[in-house]
C-alpha cells in the first residue's frame, strides 16, 4: 500500500474530481444490417455468466437472423452491463476474441475515455456503491430495468492515471488470490458433498429386515387446486405470511430470496392451505423432487404445485423422511423409473401415495438424522463449514474493493495488507 500512499500524497493530496459514466465513456456504434455481408457472435443477457462475469456462450448470427435487440458492436475492453434486471450483477469486460463483435440492447456498453482505464471503470461498476445506486433507480416492479441513461449518470472519482493504474493492480491481485483461494475451498466443498453423499445413501440404505411402508399409509399426501389458491388469494411484495411456491424448494431448504406474502387474504378459505411444523414440501412439477420441512407455525401456506407430505403415524419422523428423499438410492428406485415412463414432467399424486419408505425404529431414524444434520451443515450452510469461508473470502474482496474505490475523502485511507 505504500506505493499508492505515495502516488496519492504526489498527485492528488486533496482528493480528486469525479465525473459522470456519460463524461468518461464514448459513443458505441450499431451495426447497419443493410450492409452486413458476414456472421457475427451474438452477446445477449444470457451469454453472461453470474458467477465468473465471463462471456460463456454466444450464438452466430447474420443479417438473415439477426434478433431485433442485435444492434450494439462491441470493442475489446468495453465493459457490459445488463440493463434488464439489474440486481443479477450480470456484467463483464469484453476480450479481445469479441473485438467487433455484436451485443443487444439490454446491455449499457461502457467505452473508456483515454484518460481513465477501462478497467478503472469495470471496478467502479462493481462497487457496492454502485448497485445501492442502482436499485434506487431501477424502475418496474415484476421486470426492472435502468436505462442507459440513468446508468451513465452515476458519477465516479477519476483520480490521475497512475493512481488508477496501481488501484487495479492491486484489485486484480486480489482477485486473482481471493479467485485461487475460493477455488481451492470450492474443490474441498465438492469433496465433501460426495462424501456426504456417499454416507447419507450408506446410512438410509436398509436391508429386508427393515419394514417398508407405503407412503400414503402413513402420510397425508395432497395438493391445493390452483382455483382454491387463486380464488381467495392476493399476492404482494411484503408481508409477514407467505405462500411457498415450487421455486421456494431447494436442496433440502426452503429458498426465501424470492417470496410473495398473502396477509391481504381471506384466510378463512384456505384452511387446506395452512402449514405447520413438520410438514414437508415435495415439488411434482417442473422441477421434480425438491423437498424441504416447514420450521414455523402461521408463517407459511402451500401455493399450487407443491405437494404437502405430513407424517400421521409415530414410527415417521419428518426430518428422516426428507433425508430419505434425498438419497440416490430413493432416486434410482422411484423418482426416475416414473420420470423415465412419463413424457410430462410431473409425477401424480396417487403415483407419491404409492412410494415406498423403510421405516426403521424411531430411535435409528433420530440416529440417522443426527449424523446428517452435522454433514449437511458442514456442506451447506452459510453460518458453518466451507461455504461460510467462501463468502467470508467474497465479502473481504468486496470490502476492499469498496475502499480502495473510495475518494469521498479529503485522501485514501486504508489500513490493509495485500
Amino acid at each position: 500500500m505504500s506505493r499508492l500512499e505515495e502516488l496519492i500524497q504526489q498527485l492528488c493530496p486533496d482528493g480528486v474530481e469525479y465525473k459522470s459514466l456519460q463524461e468518461c465513456t464514448q459513443k458505441i456504434d450499431n451495426i447497419k444490417w443493410a450492409c452486413a455481408n458476414k456472421d457475427y457472435q451474438y452477446i445477449d443477457l444470457s451469454s453472461v455468466d453470474l458467477d465468473t462475469h465471463q462471456i460463456s456462450n454466444t450464438q452466430i448470427i447474420s443479417a438473415d437472423n439477426a434478433p431485433s435487440r442485435a444492434q450494439q458492436i462491441v470493442r475489446h475492453n468495453d465493459i457490459l452491463l445488463g440493463t434488464t434486471r439489474p440486481m443479477l450483477r450480470r456484467y463483464c469486460m469484453i476480450s479481445s476474441s469479441y473485438d467487433g463483435q455484436i451485443c443487444s440492447t439490454g446491455f449499457c456498453v461502457l467505452r473508456a475515455q483515454d484518460f481513465v482505464l477501462p478497467q478503472w471503470i469495470y471496478h467502479q461498476i462493481t462497487s457496492t456503491d454502485f448497485f445501492a445506486y442502482v436499485e434506487k433507480n431501477q424502475k418496474g416492479a415484476s421486470y426492472p430495468s435502468i436505462s442507459d441513461t440513468k446508468v451513465k449518470e452515476y458519477q465516479i472519482p477519476v483520480p490521475p492515471l497512475p493512481v488508477q493504474q496501481e488501484i487495479v493492480r492491486i484489485l486484480d491481485s486480489f482477485t486473482e488470490l481471493t479467485a485461487e483461494l475460493t477455488a481451492e475451498l470450492t474443490a474441498e466443498l465438492t469433496a465433501r458433498k460426495k462424501q456426504y453423499e456417499y454416507y447419507r445413501d450408506e446410512l438410509l440404505t436398509f436391508g429386508n429386515d427393515v419394514p417398508l411402508a407405503t407412503l400414503g399409509d402413513v402420510a397425508v399426501v395432497t395438493k391445493l387446486a390452483g382455483f382454491e389458491f387463486t380464488k381467495y388469494v392476493r399476492y404482494s411484495d411484503s408481508g409477514n405470511i407467505i405462500a411457498l411456491r415450487g421455486l421456494n424448494v431447494k436442496n433440502g431448504k426452503l429458498d426465501l430470496t424470492d417470496v410473495k406474502y398473502i396477509d391481504d387474504s381471506d384466510f378463512s378459505k384456505l384452511t387446506r392451505s395452512k402449514l405447520h411444523i413438520g410438514d414437508m414440501l415435495f415439488t411434482y412439477v417442473g422441477t421434480i423432487g425438491q423437498v424441504a420441512l416447514i420450521d414455523e407455525e402461521n408463517k407459511y401456506y402451500l401455493a399450487p404445485n407443491v405437494a404437502l407430505i405430513r407424517s400421521i403415524d409415530d414410527r415417521l419422523s419428518p426430518q428422516y423422511m426428507r433425508y430419505y428423499f434425498q438419497s440416490n438410492y430413493f432416486w434410482k428406485t422411484q423418482i426416475n423409473k416414473l420420470l423415465q415412463s412419463s413424457s410430462m414432467q410431473n409425477i401424480p399424486m396417487e403415483k407419491i401415495r404409492k412410494f415406498a419408505i423403510p421405516l426403521p425404529s424411531l430411535e435409528e431414524q433420530q440416529r440417522i438424522v443426527s449424523i446428517l444434520d452435522r454433514f449437511d451443515a458442514l456442506c451447506n450452510d452459510l453460518t458453518s463449514g466451507l461455504p461460510a469461508e467462501i463468502e467470508a473470502r467474497r465479502k473481504q474482496y468486496e470490502y476492499y474493493r469498496d475502499k480502495l474505490l473510495n475518494f469521498k475523502v479529503k485522501a485514501l485511507q486504508c489500513n490493509m495488507k495485500i
